[in-house]
């Protein structure tokens, strides 16, 4: 058996045994053991990881484990340029695009309302989602520790937050998100893109209050569901300004 110390940084810290957080401690490898192997099996998954130290020396996660080795595992830091220290894998060319998982269908509407594309279906299982995300370049979203843990899986966030707004908020500070946001380009409901239309166009499909009180409509392009700038448009608006001003 191998012995080999370790360090978790930031938030990774939330995926370890209360015991083993914001500190060092000692951990029995197996011979054959790789930094992957083992960050996995102390319940950290592997897209989580943007950089690892072994004995001061950036490496990637296929790495054996050695006995004696000390081994630094951080996530993403916003404030911090890891470009020169070898980063576990680069990051997505563009503006990031989404896939949600079944349980984050709130979060997939309030992504596309901020003008990221994300895919989302519930019905989705573990393994096209993961082939989905590889193939399109895509951030696997989940609150599944598991399928972030799948080899297949290259790209990934485990979102800890519960609340939909709380999750956009997060993928902000984590993701840098703001310099990227589109707002209300994007259907809510379908992913494509929406249309300005004037009020002569939509006469004829929206309550004549709505078209007494305003001036501004948006058609999406796939369902051609009418978007207007109502009070769950302000309330949209409000969240998104809050996360721009924040960042």
């Amino acid at each position: 058996m191998t012995n080999a110390t370790f360090r978790f940084y930031a938030r990774l810290n939330l995926f370890l045994p209360v015991e083993h957080r914001g500190q060092a401690f000692s951990c029995t490898c197996a011979k054959s053991a790789t930094i992957k192997h083992m960050i996995e099996a102390l319940g950290v998954p592997h897209t989580e990881i943007a950089l690892v130290l072994v004995n001061g020396e950036s490496a990637g996660l296929d790495w054996p484990v050695r006995d004696n080795d000390r081994i630094a595992v951080y996530p993403r830091f916003r404030q911090l340029d890891i470009a020169e220290l070898a980063p576990v894998r680069p990051s997505p060319i563009g503006p990031p695009r989404f896939v949600a998982d079944a349980h984050l269908g709130g979060l997939a509407r309030l992504l596309r309302m901020a003008g990221f594309d994300t895919l989302f279906d519930n019905r989705y299982e573990d393994r096209a989602m993961a082939e989905l995300a590889n193939r399109e370049s895509r951030v696997l979203l989940t609150r599944d520790r598991p399928l972030l843990m799948h080899r297949a899986v290259v790209h990934g966030c485990y979102v800890h937050a519960i609340k939909p707004a709380e999750q956009l908020r997060e993928l902000y500070e984590r993701l840098d998100l703001a310099d990227h946001a589109r707002p209300f380009s994007l259907c809510m409901s379908c992913n494509a893109p929406l249309h300005e239309r004037d009020r002569a166009a939509v006469a004829e499909r929206v309550p004549a209050r709505v078209l007494e009180r305003h001036e501004r409509f948006k058609e999406c392009a796939c369902c051609g569901r009418i978007f207007w700038e109502g009070t769950h448009w302000q309330d949209m608006r409000a969240l998104l300004d809050s996360l721009a001003l924040a960042d």
